[in-house]
């Protein structure tokens, strides 16, 4: 990663761009708290646009001599800020609404992926190369399809709210979270594909490592969460450090993005599950004082590694040497014309898998209540758009190496990709709040928290996140009524799905990897304090 600010001595480059970006940091949190209320900023937008302003201001400082504020690097992004991000996630999401509507997430995150794909690479071929922008190939134009068809799980974690549309957010950021899976093994595959030996049997094959990949990315991803509870259910570190603890669950969450990294597998989907597995059975492991320190560390981890993310790529937004080849091999028309016919087909490519695939999930649900109405496919459509650091990621990927390029034809894809990435986040994430406030006014939205609702998110008081888990699961507060025949199991599949799983839990998962009411009573266990609460639950 390279760092410069100005010409400092050597020694002090990077601890003055380190400095800065920490000061910038600082600055975002006291002026999101200070916006807290605003009907239209939200944090993303916030350091986007600190990171632009920061960035304008030194490069007229230095006269536009030094480009180079900080250069985006894919390690740095796939590494070290995506993980806290995608573990925290699965780690507070609400699971039941999650597993509830998992059969809809699936069908947008895949299928509709596939159809965003198909639509924004066909779209690509046949508009992008009538621009004349340069020697582009069927795998560049296939790329492009991958790169703009991940959509921002992270600006949209930031705009829904989990407690006031839970519902919705469970869908978008479900969605979000395996539609990047998605996205980033299209890409690599196109990326490993011979185009130019096309075959029946290739496409088979394509199809076949595309399944393995989810599926061994899940069991990866669950069993490290599986491990990680036996391990300190048996070990117990508590007894002599809650230090240990924490750092060995923080450890083993890491460890699962890495390993499936090594083995060529998502790591996304894979710490995604861990943190689901983790927060249904090692946090009820823990400590009562390590629960709350887990609780804010991997919360506060995740909002760093956001806040970082954003002033990151507002700042390498304005690296001029890639906006200096563009403005001299093209002009400014062919570069707007270019991010718009992108635009416009992610506008589409988004609308004609949102609706069409809403109809076919309703057409399975039972109730009215349990269908995705018309204002809610609109707002899935909506927030779907945004682009983020995927996007860009991907981007450099394919059209820089090290960061830099030297081809018009490449710089010019970078360049459009960051406008269409700040466009989609600024305009569209602006325009999100109000947009579920007019489609879904709030006594909708009250009555959805009260008919959905499930205990405390992670924002939620100390005593919530002792008493209740780190999503405050439904599982163990909600009695669900048996399905007394087949016909029943028919008409309500989830709910007897879930009646049966936690049938299954409660007599084989949790006596061997813990869980809340069956960690065994040891004087100054996690259960010490809360036996009382507890022993109800632990009744079969």
């Amino acid at each position: 990663m390279g760092l410069g600010l100005g010409d400092p001595p050597a020694d002090y480059g990077p601890i003055a761009a380190v400095g800065l970006f920490v000061a910038l940091m600082c600055v975002c949190i006291v002026v999101g708290h200070l916006l807290e209320e605003n009907r239209w900023m939200n944090e993303s937008t916030t350091a986007l646009l600190i990171g632009l302003g920061t960035g304008t201001v030194i490069l007229l400082a230095s006269s536009g001599k030094h480009s180079h504020i900080l250069v985006f690097s894919e390690d740095l992004f796939f590494i070290y800020l995506l993980p806290p991000i995608i573990f925290n996630a699965g780690f507070q999401v609400k699971k039941k609404q999650f597993f509830r509507n998992f059969m809809t997430i699936t069908l947008f995150a895949v299928v509709g992926t596939l159809i965003s794909f198909s639509i924004i690479s066909l779209g690509a071929l046949g508009l992008i190369s009538r621009l004349n922008i340069g020697a582009l190939e069927l795998g560049d134009y296939l790329a492009l399809g991958a790169i703009f068809s991940a959509t921002d799980s992270v600006c949209t974690l930031q705009v829904l709210s989990q407690d006031e549309t839970p519902f919705l957010y469970s869908l978008v950021f479900g969605e979000g979270v395996v539609n990047d899976a998605t996205s980033v093994v299209l890409f690599n595959a196109i990326q490993n594909f011979d185009l130019g030996d096309l075959s029946t049997l290739k496409f088979f094959q394509f199809i076949g490592n595309f399944l393995y990949l989810f599926g061994a990315s899940t069991l990866l991803g669950v069993a490290t969460g599986l491990l990680s509870a036996y391990v300190i259910k048996k070990l117990y570190f508590g007894r002599h450090s809650t230090d240990r603890e924490v750092a060995i669950m923080m450890l083993m969450a890491y460890l699962s993005y890495m390993l499936a990294e090594l083995l060529d597998l998502s790591g996304i989907l894979t710490v995604f599950f861990c943190g689901i597995l983790m927060s249904h059975y090692t946090w009820h492991n823990v400590t009562e004082s390590s629960r709350v320190t887990t609780k804010h560390a991997f919360a506060t981890l995740s909002f760093i590694s956001e806040t970082f993310l954003f002033l990151y790529v507002g700042m390498d937004a304005l690296d001029i040497e890639k906006w200096k080849i563009v403005s001299e091999t093209y002009s400014p028309m062919k570069s707007i014309a270019l991010s718009s016919v992108i635009l416009a087909l992610v506008l589409v490519a988004r609308a004609a898998f949102v609706f069409p695939l809403s109809y076919l999930s309703n057409l399975t649900k039972k109730t009215p209540g349990e269908k995705i109405s018309i204002r809610q496919q609109a707002i899935i459509w909506w927030s779907g758009l945004m682009r983020g650091a995927v996007s860009i990621a991907l981007t450099y990927n394919k059209f820089a190496k090290s960061g830099h390029t030297q081809l018009p034809s490449n710089a010019i894809m970078i360049t459009s990709t960051i406008i269409i990435v700040l466009f989609s986040t600024i305009v569209f994430g602006l325009l999100t709040k109000p947009l579920i406030r007019l489609l879904i006014p709030t006594r909708h939205l009250t009555r959805e928290v009260s008919a959905l609702s499930e205990p405390s998110s992670p924002k939620s008081s100390l005593e919530q996140v002792s008493a209740d888990g780190p999503e405050a699961d439904l599982e163990n507060a909600v009695t669900i009524r048996r399905p007394p025949s087949l016909r029943m199991l028919l008409a309500s599949p989830t709910r007897s799905v879930h009646h049966y799983w936690r049938k299954f839990d409660n007599a084989f998962m949790r006596p061997v990897f813990g869980g809340r009411g069956f960690v065994p009573f040891v004087p100054g266990s996690p259960t010490e304090s809360s036996v009382p609460l507890l022993a109800p639950v632990s009744e079969n």
